[in-house]
């Protein structure tokens, strides 16, 4: 027969049974040797059901407070150990490349950003603007480098002048030589045609087109030609007188 009592103390010694244990090193060796025996045990299922469920690779290593190795692996412990070294290499590299990367770009994006300030203030000053920051001293600087260029683009602005000049010069000469040759030319063709007009032995060539002009279309002397002369004439008179 049970007491009450009884009763009471086995279930508190229950709770106290399930209640969370203190994480801290066991110091009775015994009880510590026990329990790194069942939650290695507990371990290894637990990385064995991961790698099935879930199709994951796992890599399990213990040692033991002794020394002794206790180790899960579904693939390779080895190839998991260099998968693993090589994950944390291009993780660090990666992170490590962008971080530099950003920081060079935000210390060459702050040098372009004042480059950009000063030839703006640069500009304005050489077009007479923003004056009022400028000392006697920086004004008379910039007097002198407005000085030094307009002397070089007036020396420049010459300098094609020249060159048009000689240019023009030359194509003067060109023009010339170029009439010259064209006036000799017209010359030797009114020379020759002159020559053709004449034939060999002093004869005009256009007055024989002009008596050419007294035949008729068959060639043939003009009517005025045959008329008889004086001579003829008396011939027949005296003829006539004979008989």
């Amino acid at each position: 027969m049970a007491f009450p009592n009884q009763s009471m103390s086995d279930s508190a010694q229950r709770k106290m049974g399930r209640g969370k244990i203190e994480i801290k090193r066991i110091e009775n060796t015994t009880n510590r040797q026990v329990t790194f025996c069942k939650r290695r045990n507990g371990l290894l299922k637990k990385a064995y059901e991961l790698s099935v469920l879930c199709d994951a690779e796992v890599a399990l290593i213990v040692f033991s407070s002794r020394g002794r190795l206790y180790e899960y692996a579904n693939n390779s412990v080895k190839a998991s150990i260099e998968r693993y070294k090589k994950a944390c290499s291009d993780s660090s590299s990666g992170g490590s490349a962008s971080e530099t990367n950003a920081q060079f770009y935000q210390q060459e994006a702050a040098k372009l950003r004042v480059q950009i300030s000063n030839l703006q203030n640069h500009n304005r000053q050489m077009m007479g603007e923003a004056l009022s920051s400028m000392n006697s001293k920086d004004l008379r600087n910039l007097e002198t480098k407005l000085e030094k260029g307009i002397s070089k683009i007036r020396s420049k602005k010459n300098e094609l002048l020249f060159s048009e000049i000689e240019y023009m010069q030359k194509r003067e000469i060109d023009l010339h030589n170029n009439n010259q040759l064209l006036r000799a030319k017209i010359a030797e063709s009114e020379t020759s045609h002159h020559n053709v007009n004449m034939l060999p032995g002093g004869t005009n060539y256009d007055s024989m087109q002009s008596q050419a002009q007294q035949f008729d279309s068959r060639s043939y002397f003009q009517v005025s030609g045959l008329q008889p002369s004086n001579q003829y004439a008396r011939q027949d008179h005296m003829s006539l007188q004979f008989v």
